[in-house]
């Protein structure tokens, strides 16, 4: 199956093991030189009905992904595991 990076920004994540809605990708972390996908980002839920943005993003490994359907993307992770504190350089690395 051929996709673009760009297709999976429109496309939800949900965990299959509790049913959660995680939110929608909004950046992929890839490996240079390679050039290979190595995890998607999806950004955590926001603070006081998101008025104030959001703290935690989660970072979801490439291993951890089962599905990825035509709307939906299927992911074996636990939320709290995945969970990742935003802030510049965690983008970087």
């Amino acid at each position: 199956m051929l996709t673009k990076i760009s297709d999976l920004y429109c496309k939800e994540v949900i965990c299959i093991s509790d049913g959660r809605r995680l939110g929608f990708v909004a950046d992929a972390r890839l490996e240079l030189p390679e050039g290979r996908l190595c995890a998607l980002i999806v950004p955590g839920p926001g603070r006081y009905f998101g008025l104030l943005g959001c703290r935690e993003d989660y970072i979801i490994p490439w291993h951890c992904i089962c599905r990825i359907g035509p709307d939906i993307i299927l992911v074996d992770v636990k939320p709290e595991d995945c969970r990742c504190i935003r802030n510049r350089q965690n983008f970087l690395k």
